[in-house]
């Protein structure tokens, strides 16, 4: 069962040492609490709420890297992890041991051996990693798709105007709006 809502009250039973904690929520259906009021134990996931991007503006990022693909000669998956690099504003650095570096950038989408450095007398490698596009918030997905546009623009690539593309960014903030509380 997954919603949003807020936290509102954490109190600890000093009688039975755990934590009781109360969060509200509007919409939820009923028989989805039926469900799990008699199950012993339960997984439970707090996070803070993020709006995503829309589908729309996602889209059209996988449309223009498609276009770039075949401007190129290349993959769509290929153009993709470039543009990761070049434009996502969502990545990290991580130190990982040299036998370790191939293996760990085999499972991120993308990552840039940065090189060797010792921590503590240690060697690793310091790796920049890129979080997939899947991740992105709404402005974080804006910043992505602008890059990407550049890009296209550069290689002669007919992009949607400007108010166009201002266009989804709005449709996508009208849907915040509707949606804050």
């Amino acid at each position: 069962m997954d919603f949003k809502g807020h936290f509102v009250n954490a109190a600890k039973d000093w009688n039975t040492g755990k934590w009781n904690i109360t969060f509200t929520f509007e919409q939820a259906d009923i028989s989805l609490i039926d469900k799990i009021k008699d199950v012993a134990l339960l997984d439970i996931t707090a996070k803070k709420h993020y709006e995503r991007r829309s589908n729309n503006s996602n889209a059209y990022a996988w449309v223009l890297m498609q276009k770039i693909a075949e401007a190129v000669e290349s993959d769509k998956w290929s153009v993709y992890l470039q543009m990761l690099q070049r434009y996502s504003p969502c990545f990290t650095h991580i130190i990982v041991k040299p036998e370790a570096v191939q293996a760990v950038m085999d499972e991120w989408r993308t990552a840039i051996d940065l090189g060797e450095v010792v921590v503590n007398g240690e060697s690793g490698h310091l790796l920049q990693v890129y979080y997939g596009s899947h991740t992105f918030n709404s402005s974080e997905m804006t910043i992505f798709v602008a890059g990407i546009v550049r890009e296209c623009e550069a290689i002669g690539i007919q992009t949607m105007t400007p108010n166009e593309i201002a266009r989804l960014n709005a449709e996508w903030d009208a849907y915040k709006e509707r949606h804050k509380k």
